[in-house]
């Protein structure tokens, strides 16, 4: 339960990034990439903090303030600056597509650092959740400015950046709650997003907004970086990176019904057919068959299955804070494995 219920978030999650879109490439012809960022996450940041206070929820320790600050700064300072910046150079299809890399990249990353196994069914899945956003958004790739090229490039780094986060942050988030850790790095980056735009005079612009703007910031700072971004933390304390990772091809499939709903743009057949194949590619990387589920040996009642988990568990465990004393590779960061978790 637990496990499909972080998949769920992580969709949520990436729905609601893909209605972000729309607003980010609203703002980006009258607003830099680094004050867009300022006002998103600063905005987040002034909604999660007292929210975690109110709720009283263990913060991040001393010792993972490091970890924690560093990772802040790389998913709330430098991807979205990148991310904002593709959109100058490349169209928000295109953009969607490069972004989909994501759960690649992360199978990816934490294969290499021991944190997760590449399995068949994993790389599977990703593949036909990838193709299914490249059918779903064929129509778009064919009309691209020049030098669009610069624009994917950027959003590729962008998901390389979000890949480290989603293998690194999870012993982290497992130490306190995803609230408090999402509101330390959203803090951190949003603290530096801001000192870079006051110096480069980016907040210039904004003496000319008007209503449809400062809707647009809003949006962006309530549903687009507070809502959005701690249910991906909260996605990562109760699953994998990877089956996280891949519900980012929800995200243009999202984007395409929100122009459709708000905008009037057309719905083409191949938009359900991408939507299909992106349904099916999350099902086959989150799920696996009983058989290969279950560990030999294991009881098949529910009851004496449930003892006989929490047995094993025991067994593994040191007595430190609770976490189980086994590493996943070279990084020890005492993650559970998908047995523990289900």
């Amino acid at each position: 339960m637990g496990e499909g219920l972080g998949v769920l978030a992580a969709a949520f999650s990436s729905g609601l990034g893909g209605t972000s879109i729309g607003a980010t490439r609203y703002l980006v012809s009258v607003l830099d990439p680094l004050a867009i960022g300022s006002f998103r996450f600063g905005v987040g940041c002034a909604l999660l903090l007292p929210l975690a206070f109110a709720k009283g929820a263990p913060w991040p320790r001393r010792q993972d303030w490091l970890g924690v600050t560093s990772l802040g700064m790389l998913f709330f300072g430098v991807f979205p600056i990148l991310f904002n910046a593709s959109l100058i150079f490349t169209t928000a299809s295109r953009g969607a597509l490069a972004l989909s890399t994501l759960p690649l990249l992360t199978m990816i990353v934490a294969a290499a650092l021991g944190v997760e196994p590449l399995t068949r069914r994993k790389t599977v899945g990703v593949l036909v959740a990838m193709l299914g956003v490249g059918v779903a958004l064929v129509s778009g790739l064919a009309h691209a400015p020049a030098g669009a090229w610069r624009g994917d490039l950027l959003m590729i780094a962008a998901a390389f950046c979000m890949s480290l986060y989603n293998v690194l942050s999870r012993p982290f988030i497992a130490r306190s709650a995803p609230i408090t850790f999402t509101a330390v790095g959203m803090a951190v980056g949003a603290a530096c997003l801001i000192a870079i735009s006051c110096f480069r005079g980016s907040f210039a612009p904004v003496v000319a907004f008007g209503g449809a703007q400062w809707l647009a910031v809003a949006y962006l700072g309530v549903f687009g970086s507070a809502l959005t971004f701690f249910l991906w933390a909260f996605a990562l304390e109760r699953t994998t990176p990877t089956r996280v990772a891949i519900s980012v091809t929800v995200n243009p499939i999202a984007a395409s019904l929100v122009g459709a709903a708000l905008l009037g743009e057309p719905l083409r057949w191949n938009l359900g057919i991408g939507l299909v194949a992106v349904g099916v590619g999350i099902w086959i990387a989150t799920t696996s068959s009983i058989l290969a589920a279950r560990p030999s040996g294991a009881p098949r009642s529910a009851l004496v299955r449930s003892s006989w988990r929490l047995g094993r568990q025991r067994e593994r465990r040191t007595g430190h804070d609770g976490m189980d004393s086994r590493t996943t590779g070279p990084l020890s960061i005492g993650l559970p494995d998908d047995d523990d978790r289900r």
